[in-house]
């Protein structure tokens, strides 16, 4: 059976190594089952927050 699995960051500042790897096992569990990776940005801290972080998390992916 096909995992789905997922990568849930807040966009509140640059991905550093502990969130690529966690994006990185995720994705591996999805590829190896033929399941799907979902990118979910969590955006609930309004304040800190940033679309610029956003687009940088998805060019770093």
């Amino acid at each position: 059976m096909p995992d789905i699995t997922r990568f849930a960051p807040s966009p509140t500042g640059e991905l550093h190594l502990g969130h690529a790897y966690s994006a990185l096992c995720a994705f591996k569990i999805a590829e190896e089952s033929e399941g799907e990776f979902l990118l979910r940005i969590e955006d609930i801290d309004k304040k800190r927050c940033r679309e610029e972080y956003v687009k940088a998390i998805q060019d770093d992916l």
